[in-house]
């Protein structure tokens, strides 16, 4: 939900997106379909932060964690899939994207228990603080979706956030968004796994505190 962002929804960003799908999902036409309809609503043109940009950064950073997971696949599936439905309705959104995981992923080939994964994750994404001890698959996408927060590229993720909001006024937006900054600063750790905490821990503390501050002046 709330990602160093690559190139946003570009021409060649949307093709190498297409190749690492196929790569996962097999080249059936099936899946050949299921890929495109993904890519066409991550592009869709009401999106500013949840883009295919934001889908590329979370791919990217489930690679820097994939050896704390105990099935890599589903969590790449569920990465694809996390935020396919946005409406930027909390809960709503993550339910619909489960459900179109659970609509598309059999048509590809994917075996039942993988596909039931893939929704368990999808719908995780929802609340993060859900994620239960020894869960290793929810621990990964969960610290790969909350990324962003500490890698480069920060101020323009936040940007992108008000952008998504843009009908909130902003005082009502400046409230609502130091409610889940606090929240999240308030938890002991930021991230379940070892090296999402080294590599992004620091830095994402620093980032929220400084966002937090300027929120805090108007």
């Amino acid at each position: 939900m709330i990602h160093d962002r690559p190139a946003g929804p570009s021409g060649a960003s949307a093709a190498r997106l297409a190749a690492d799908w196929l790569a996962l999902a097999g080249g059936s036409p099936a899946a050949r379909a299921a890929g495109a309809e993904l890519i066409a609503r991550w592009a869709e043109p009401h999106r500013r932060y949840h883009t295919l940009g934001h889908l590329a950064a979370v791919l990217a950073a489930v690679d820097d964690l994939a050896g704390e997971a105990a099935d890599p696949a589903a969590v790449r599936l569920a990465a694809w899939f996390h935020d396919a439905v946005y409406d930027g309705r909390p809960g709503w959104d993550e339910e619909r994207s489960a459900q179109l995981a659970q609509a598309r992923l059999p048509r590809c080939g994917v075996p039942p228990a993988r596909v039931a994964a893939t929704a368990r994750l999808v719908r995780l994404t929802a609340a993060h603080d859900t994620v239960a001890a020894g869960d290793r698959d929810g621990a990964v996408l969960c610290d790969a979706d909350l990324a962003v927060l500490g890698r480069p590229g920060y101020d323009a993720y936040a940007a992108d956030i008000r952008r998504e909001y843009a009908h909130v006024p902003d005082g009502l937006f400046r409230q609502g968004r130091s409610q889940v900054l606090r929240r999240l600063l308030a938890a002991p750790r930021l991230y379940r796994t070892d090296r999402a905490r080294e590599l992004w821990e620091e830095h994402a503390r620093a980032n929220m505190n400084a966002e937090l501050t300027r929120l805090e002046r108007g």
